[in-house]
């Protein structure tokens, strides 16, 4: 693990680490390696093992195989030390609906250091609830549980924050301000490990990220090259589009081809912005010089969700095979 090891090290590393329970495998082989001060996102659909790889980190739950790290420190054998710089939010948050906003992180405060205390107007401020803290739990939204979730997470001034699917019940707005929250804490030089199944929050929010299927990592690496790895697509409104699509099908840059009335829409191969920008430009001479007007071609813009549904659907084919 302790190759290529970045100025400021890895905050969470794991090497084949795998979950089973009885034949189902829940977590498979998994090398996972998050960089220091960075938002990193675990991103994957429901029931793809999210939660489960989690758990494991913060050991509450035992891995069938492998080895992993939180902050240099191997789980679960210094499980205490590692936690005690890390703030964590597994699945949904829990609460004493009895209490208040602010009582219930008093409550968690009491089993930290005494300097916990003094962090929670600090915390209630960061996710938008101190006018709401005095409220009892119990009448808050799902939203305002998940922000209460994070406060309570920053009450150990964590190196390392651990949240599962934060933006859950978060209107627009709030995850807009969430957004900026990650942003500021990474800006701090916090490490946050973010898993979800909303790509455009780990787009939009994350360094680097790992796409994960059925317990599997399919993709890893920084989000702007996961995106740009990712099937593009050109839209295209044309004067004939039956012969269209056979001039475009022939391009070498063109991986299908299809078309609706006058809409085709051309996927091209795996490839960089410049080259996309470059096989629009072929493909339009072509069908110009095929004597097909073009009226409309609209350039692609890559996007994580492009790549995550190209990964996945490959695995689903080659379970079904």
């Amino acid at each position: 693990m302790e190759a290529d090891m970045p100025p400021g090290g890895w905050a969470v590393e794991t090497s084949g680490l795998t979950k089973r329970f009885g034949d189902r495998t829940a977590v498979d082989q998994v090398d996972l390696r998050v960089r220091a001060g960075t938002a990193f996102g675990y991103l994957g659909p429901n029931g793809a093992g999210k939660t489960t790889l989690i758990r494991m980190l913060l050991g509450l739950t035992s891995p069938t195989a492998g080895s992993m790290r939180l902050l240099g420190h191997p789980v679960p054998g210094q499980r205490s030390a590692a936690l005690q710089r890390v703030g964590a939010m597994a699945e949904k948050p829990r609460f004493l609906d009895h209490l208040t906003g602010r009582e219930n992180l008093r409550v968690n405060a009491a089993a930290r250091e005494p300097a916990a205390v003094g962090r929670i107007e600090a915390a209630l401020e960061r996710v938008g609830l101190r006018e709401r803290a005095g409220e009892r739990v119990g009448r808050y939204s799902t939203g305002m549980r998940q922000r209460l979730g994070v406060a309570r997470c920053l009450l150990a001034d964590p190196e390392l924050l651990i949240l599962d699917e934060p933006a859950n019940g978060l209107d627009p707005a709030g995850i807009a301000e969430f957004r900026q929250m990650i942003r500021a804490l990474v800006a701090e030089g916090r490490t946050v490990m973010l898993s979800s199944h909303l790509l455009d929050e780990v787009e939009k929010v994350c360094d680097t990220a790992a796409i994960v299927d059925r317990g599997r990592i399919v993709a890893q690496g920084p989000v702007a090259e996961l995106s740009a790895a990712g099937a593009r697509f050109l839209a295209l409104q044309v004067s004939d589009p039956v012969r269209a699509l056979i001039v475009v099908a022939a391009h070498p840059a063109v991986r299908s081809a299809t078309e609706d009335g006058q809409q085709l829409r051309v996927s091209l191969g795996p490839v960089a912005d410049a080259d996309v920008r470059a096989a629009a430009a072929s493909i339009n001479r072509l069908l110009v010089e095929a004597g097909i007007d073009v009226w409309r071609l609209d350039l692609p813009v890559a996007t994580l969700e492009e790549r995550f549904l190209q990964v996945t659907h490959k695995m689903q084919e080659e379970v079904a095979a």
